[in-house]
């Protein structure tokens, strides 16, 4: 399955930087608000050096990670939803995403005006958000008025379906988001169709001054506080766009010196591609050998046929059963022939839910 992140925020607070480190795309970046006319798209890796030992265990004339297509959406302000700025006419965009990045601007920089005069990250977010939930709670009353004269005439199901959508309205008309709202899985089947911005899964990234990179400042910490008391599932990151940028610029062999002397370990683009897997719940699996070692996308829970099915559907037609070998096993006894030997290679049938780093041979008849 592919993964799709939209990066969000309030114009000028580092979006396309960011989006730009992440996709090795060269968008134009810009002091002035309200200067893009486009959304973004590119397509990047995401980094796994789980993948990279086994490519070095069992080479293959092909390695491919997982990829994530990344959608800069340009910058919303105040009023969006109503048509201010140009927010409006790419909340579609937002929409079409799995889940969200929230660029925060948490550096202070005189040549570079905030849109609302002062740099404000939680006052960004709580703009944000009530523009989010102002367009979902405008479609929720539409559905509503649908919804409404059938169960007016005594349609059980479309009275079911108006309880349901009356506690959206209510809790989105309190100012939340319905990520927070504790609805069942019958609740969000009645929504699912409106795909609402707010229901998204979010992370929120800190965009920081460079001295600012491994610790933060008052700006990221004022965001952690607040993510802590709101939204406490949220995954929060601190990085540096401007060094960022400049990580990226740097070939593979010289970036390890560069981050050593910045006091970081990897780039914080890896993280941030890292949490959005987690921040939607996602894993990796393993087919290795032959013309080329892959990572392949599924959700945690995922049947061993349906992920078979992710790499061809044949092979969930046709599945038989996946001869299974644990990445930690692989990495100790250093070939599958050994894991084989050790009894380290499980077959596992129809019932089998996928591991996390699981490398699997499927077997297969159609």
């Amino acid at each position: 399955m592919g993964l799709k992140c939209g990066i969000i925020g309030i114009t000028n607070s580092g979006k396309t930087t960011l989006f730009n480190c992440m996709s090795k795309t060269k968008a134009q970046i810009t002091n002035f608000a309200f200067s893009t006319g486009k959304s973004n798209i590119g397509i990047c890796n995401v980094p796994d050096e789980r993948l990279d030992k086994i490519h070095k265990l069992i080479p293959a004339d092909n390695l491919i990670y997982a990829q994530v297509e990344i959608v800069d959406i340009p910058g919303l302000a105040k009023g969006s939803a109503n048509g201010e700025g140009i927010g409006n006419a790419f909340l579609a965009d937002v929409r079409q995403c799995d889940t969200l990045i929230h660029v925060l601007r948490c550096f202070d920089d005189p040549n570079l005006p905030h849109v609302d005069g002062s740099v404000d990250p939680v006052r960004d977010i709580e703009t944000i958000d009530f523009e989010l939930q102002v367009k979902d709670l405008e479609q929720i009353e539409r559905k509503i008025q649908k919804v409404e004269k059938a169960a007016k005439v005594g349609d059980k199901e479309a009275k079911q379906q108006l309880e349901s959508l009356l506690k959206f309205r209510n809790h989105l008309q309190d100012f939340q988001n319905v990520r927070t709202l504790d609805a069942d899985k019958e609740d969000m089947k009645v929504v699912s169709d409106l795909m609402l911005l707010t229901a998204k899964p979010m992370m929120f990234v800190c965009n920081v001054d460079d001295a600012s990179a491994t610790s933060g400042n008052a700006h990221s910490h004022a965001v952690e506080e607040w993510v802590r008391n709101n939204h406490p599932d949220a995954i929060v990151l601190t990085i540096a766009g401007k060094l960022e940028a400049e990580i990226a610029e740097l070939d593979e062999a010289d970036q390890g010196e560069f981050l050593a002397d910045v006091g970081l370990s990897e780039p914080g683009v890896n993280k941030l591609l890292r949490a959005a897997y987690q921040s939607l719940h996602l894993i990796s699996f393993f087919t290795v050998g032959g013309k080329e070692n892959r990572a392949w996308t599924i959700p945690e829970g995922t049947l061993a046929p349906q992920a078979a099915g992710v790499i061809h559907s044949d092979l969930e037609r046709g599945f038989i059963r996946a001869e299974v070998i644990k990445y930690a096993d692989l990495i100790e006894l250093g070939s599958e022939n050994a894991c084989k030997t050790a009894g380290k290679m499980a077959v596992e049938g129809k019932n089998y839910p996928v591991g996390d780093g699981d490398i699997l041979h499927i077997r297969f008849n159609v």
